[in-house]
């Protein structure tokens, strides 16, 4: 939504003191301009980028629309499915906790945090490293730098959709430029033509350099910066976990290691003690109260 207002606010300052300075908003209107303009930036961007980083950009881009960052309430279940497999481990035997993560989608554990089964991808990070502390033989800095490599990874792929409309951004001036290369070539070819033809055509090649500029700064820049606020806030949720387990494999207590977890939380967005506490000992039910 703050996306939308932003847009047709710059929009709205940019055409009005356009129209209050005596242009005409007509000329502004250069469909062609624009094809060619948008057109070869997606089309350099397509050459750029393997399929796999186009889907996933064009999934960023909904993403960053739609805000889908974590909430209060995600932040709960994964501290209440945390809370509860450290307390099954220092409780249950090995094959009851084996249970629950070998899989987690017939989990009677999980299915208490449906928000966290839906991510399957923080999901599996979750249980994979459960699952080398059930085993016991790595050391909790082996654990760490382990931890730390694949959220390095995980970021890194995250952020190539950031990468491309970033790059989409910063060509969109140059082929701002072509556009209106291609405009005076045009405008070159009727130099017979009165003046007011003639100044009309300059005038619509010029407006290739204005649409690239704005475009770039305008919409496609703040738009990647959009995806990569988005894309670094979902895994700060990996964050969590890391520093969640690590404390509970240095002999932290579960409701202590919750904590360290905690922590890592924005202040902006960080639920309280009284919040995280009444999620976890209420085993899920009030985390659903919490949304």
């Amino acid at each position: 939504m703050t996306i939308l207002i932003g847009l047709v606010f710059s929009l709205a300052c940019i055409m009005g003191s356009f129209v209050a300075m005596g242009g005409h908003i007509e000329v502004i209107w250069q469909p062609f301009e624009y094809v060619i303009i948008l057109g070869s930036g997606i089309g350099a961007m397509v050459v750029a980028n393997p399929m796999k980083v186009l889907k996933d950009t064009l999934k960023g881009t909904l993403e960053a629309l739609k805000n889908s960052v974590p909430k209060n309430k995600e932040y709960l279940e994964v501290l209440g499915v945390l809370y509860s497999l450290m307390r099954d481990l220092r409780g249950k035997s090995r094959n009851e906790v084996e249970e629950q993560i070998d899989k987690p989608n017939e989990s009677p554990l999980f299915q208490k945090y449906p928000t966290i089964l839906k991510n399957e991808p923080l999901t599996t990070f979750i249980c994979d490293y459960v699952r080398l502390i059930i085993i016991g033989n790595a050391r909790t800095h082996e654990i760490e730098a382990l931890m730390d490599e694949e959220i390095q990874t995980i970021r890194a792929d995250k952020l190539k959709a950031y990468s491309a409309v970033s790059g989409l951004a910063d060509s969109l001036p140059a082929l701002g430029i072509v556009a209106a290369v291609l405009g005076v070539i045009k405008a070159m070819a009727a130099l017979k033509e009165p003046p007011e033809v003639l100044g009309h055509l300059i005038g619509a090649a010029l407006v290739g350099t204005f649409a690239g500029i704005l475009f770039s700064y305008g919409v496609f820049g703040p738009l990647a910066t959009k995806i990569k606020i988005t894309r670094e806030k979902n895994v700060r949720l990996y964050i969590l976990v890391k520093q969640t387990l690590l404390a509970f494999m240095n002999g932290a207590m579960p409701q202590v290691a919750l904590e360290y977890g905690r922590k890592t939380i924005s202040a902006y967005e960080r639920p309280s003690i009284d919040e995280v506490e009444q999620a976890t000992l209420g085993g899920g039910a009030d985390v659903k109260q919490a949304a």
